[in-house]
């Protein structure tokens, strides 16, 4: 940034009247609330699929409500980043919860399987900035020092709605109307915005000469789209190696390449070269991107194991399933409150990928014959270390940047933590596929008789190949001081 920029921010600082403990607390709890109706509508769809397809018929297209919710999300994460480095946090943040009402209202007053799908994808585009904003809006109240503490509330967060979502859609559903799965999203988006709206205006305008690079976000999110697409129809609707896959992936490069292109030539590029060229960023959404790739896909694979192997019913699978949601977040919450005493803070997570990968390894080795118990113990216990790695990468690449990048920075490191689950769901797939296991869209076991153990065992040891991958890539990342309370006060510039 210029010289003029950083006078602007200091005297927006000095200029800021301080925010007291209970209007921090007021806004985090605002932008978790947010964050959580985004967090809902990825589960809380899945168990309504059934019924929404008898009510609105085309259920060949069923998938893309999933999908379309899916492929907005994710591409628009590192805009949102932008947008609120350039506008503020609070009208941007405001934007995200809009747009993601609208997206709920069109989806609930649906006629047809065509509307539910574009208001799904009107959904994703708010919710993929609520995921962004509530990490950046953290960063920007809490000093790095102590910013790792609320990393476990984030992940509680997506306990909550990986529990809730699935029961609140099937109770809906089955005893209630379908689309009050989107009703309920208005009350609660606008309570949200209720509780942050007072003390968000003691939040400093941001600066007014910035300008958004409106080609790199076109390519940008036609580029991960289309990445997405192939990442989702591959081995499902189409062959991996058939001209479908295969043209959206080429189309996906060419779109990454023009992107690419226009970093290097934009005055401002969408996402700041010198964010991408920090060791500690590059490393750290690295490691997130491999370490989401191995626990979202076993996660989405772990319960066709427990149903077809372990002999749970579907229900009992979705309890088995709570094991690692709370080991995640207790993972989380044990990082988050070790980070502030430890020089070397990055010695937490990597001791947990440690713990992650060798729980997953004895997995796979007794997956034939493993108890409920067993595989209970091993996955809490795996979520128990992959969970200390969040508040770590979190914290070093918001520590990493100053604050007039904080908003890019956590928009690229939620962009690669959805893609690398999308990742991970695929290459999980692809492995089960390969090995004789067929799945349906969305995860779910076809009608077959399983003759071996062989394909979850494969899939269990790919997945730890993964978390070794990000176990190395964790070990690159450079380490550096975290900033205290003392040198970032409550009062906030942009």
């Amino acid at each position: 940034m210029d010289q003029t920029v950083d006078n602007r921010t200091t005297m927006g600082t000095t200029a800021s009247p301080l925010i007291s403990e209970s209007e921090k607390n007021a806004i985090i709890g605002g932008v978790l609330l947010s964050m959580l109706l985004a967090a809902l509508d990825q589960t809380i769809v899945a168990p309504a699929l059934p019924t929404i397809a008898r009510a609105l018929g085309h259920a060949e297209y069923l998938p893309w409500i999933v999908t379309g919710y899916l492929l907005t999300a994710t591409a628009v994460a590192p805009l949102y980043g932008k947008l609120s480095d350039v506008y503020g946090r609070r009208p941007v943040i405001y934007a995200a919860v809009l747009i993601f009402l609208l997206g709920s209202l069109v989806s609930a007053l649906a006629p047809n399987m065509l509307v539910l799908v574009i208001g799904r994808a009107i959904q994703g585009a708010g919710g993929g900035g609520l995921f962004a904003l509530a990490q950046t809006v953290i960063g920007d109240l809490v000093p790095p020092r102590e910013r790792a503490r609320y990393a476990a509330w984030i992940s509680g967060t997506w306990a909550v709605a990986s529990v809730a979502g699935p029961l609140l859609g099937g109770t809906f559903a089955e005893h209630l109307h379908w689309s009050l799965i989107f009703w309920i999203n208005l009350p609660l988006g606008f309570l949200a915005m209720a509780i942050i709206n007072n003390p968000l205006k003691k939040l400093p305008i941001a600066a007014k000469h910035h300008r958004i690079d409106g080609l790199g976000a076109v390519l940008l999110v036609i580029a991960t789209a289309l990445l997405l697409l192939a990442l989702n129809w591959g081995g499902s609707t189409y062959p991996w190696f058939s001209w479908e896959i295969l043209g959206l992936v080429a189309c996906s490069a060419v779109f990454w390449a023009l992107f690419a292109a226009r970093l290097l030539r934009a005055s401002e590029p969408l996402i700041s070269l010198e964010v991408l060229g920090d060791r500690i960023v590059l490393a750290g959404t690295l490691s997130m991107f491999l370490l989401q790739a191995a626990n979202i896909g076993a996660s989405v694979y772990l319960p066709v194991y427990l149903q077809s192997v372990v002999g749970l019913s579907v229900s009992e699978s979705g309890t088995a399933m709570l094991g690692l949601l709370l080991g995640t977040v207790a993972g989380a919450t044990f990082s988050g409150r070790m980070i502030p005493r430890f020089v070397h803070y990055k010695r937490i997570a990597m001791v947990g990928i440690v713990l992650a990968i060798a729980c997953i390894g004895v997995l796979s080795a007794i997956a034939g014959h493993a108890s409920l118990l067993e595989v209970e113990i091993l996955t809490t216990l795996i979520g128990l270390g992959s969970g200390t790695t969040y508040p770590v990468s979190t914290v070093s690449i918001q520590n990493a940047v100053d604050r007039a990048h904080l908003g890019v920075a956590t928009g690229v490191l939620t962009f690669l933590r959805s893609l690398g689950g999308a990742l991970g769901v695929a290459m999980l797939g692809a492995v089960a596929l390969g090995f004789g296991l067929p799945l349906a869209a969305e995860g779910s076991l076809t009608h077959i008789e399983l003759t071996s153990v062989t394909p979850f065992v494969m899939i269990f040891l790919t997945a730890g190949i993964t978390l070794i991958l990000a176990l190395i890539t964790l070990a690159l990342m450079p380490e550096k001081p975290l900033r205290g309370h003392a040198e970032h006060p409550p009062a906030m510039a942009e």
